[in-house]
């Protein structure tokens, strides 16, 4: 058994004195692992970098086998990042997230996608922030967990959405909302438009959305809690929001 395809690097553990366990995010083979003898050894280490798009070349006897990788470097977004504290904690928190929740060996374009897409956006945009929160919006569509902020889940109106249920995922009009409003999320303001520079306030209540349903996401497939990388990630954009 042997494919060709390209990987955006989720994470190399290292395996006896220099091999590595490397995951990766491909493009038409989903979540895939591999062994990579030497893959932890001085040469090849920055290669794995979490964040790095290879051309990976994966062979094993059976399908089932967690078989061997060998990948050449395409382009070194970790080294990109590297001197950028809070874009490379977003970057490694989505690795993550993609790594804890997609199934294994399951085809997931569209997340290849939108991780190269995000990545892009770290290295370039300034305002990155809540591209990174409708990045985490976007996975739990392709979870099958999306919110549906289309309507008011009690009403069906469309007008003055101002509240997430925890429950539901659903959008709360502001009167059918108002005598349950602290057991509510409040909506962002950029769920619903398209603000380039959100407040900060807003960044973080989208980050306490996503998280609940993606922490919700991983119970229920038994993925255990959410990455301490993502909890990191959270923390520093609440310190930035302070200074």
């Amino acid at each position: 058994m042997n494919w060709t395809d390209e990987g955006i690097v989720l994470s190399a553990r290292k395996h006896g004195e220099s091999a590595a366990i490397v995951t990766l995010l491909t493009r038409e083979n989903g979540r895939h692992s591999g062994l990579v003898r030497g893959g932890y050894g001085s040469r090849a280490r920055g290669i794995y970098q979490t964040g790095n798009l290879v051309s990976a070349d994966w062979r094993a006897r059976l399908s089932e086998h967690l078989g061997t990788y060998s990948c050449e470097l395409l382009q070194p977004n970790a080294a990109m990042l590297m001197s950028e504290r809070l874009p490379l904690l977003a970057l490694t928190s989505a690795a993550a997230l993609v790594e804890r929740l997609l199934p294994e060996r399951e085809p997931h374009p569209d997340t290849f996608a939108s991780l190269s897409a995000l990545i892009e956006i770290l290295d370039a945009d300034e305002n990155w922030l809540p591209r990174y929160v409708e990045w985490e919006l976007g996975l739990l569509n392709q979870l099958g967990y999306g919110l549906d902020l289309t309507e008011c889940a009690a009403t069906g109106s469309t007008d003055d959405l101002v509240f997430v249920s925890p429950r539901t995922g659903c959008a709360v009009s502001a009167g059918a909302g108002a005598p349950y409003q602290e057991k509510l999320f409040d909506l962002p303001t950029f769920f619903m438009t398209s603000d380039p520079d959100p407040m900060s306030e807003d960044i973080e209540m989208g980050l306490r959305i996503t998280g609940h349903f993606l922490a919700r996401c991983a119970k229920d497939a038994d993925a255990g809690d959410l990455p301490m990388s993502r909890a990191r990630f959270v923390d520093q954009v609440a310190r930035g929001a302070r200074d």
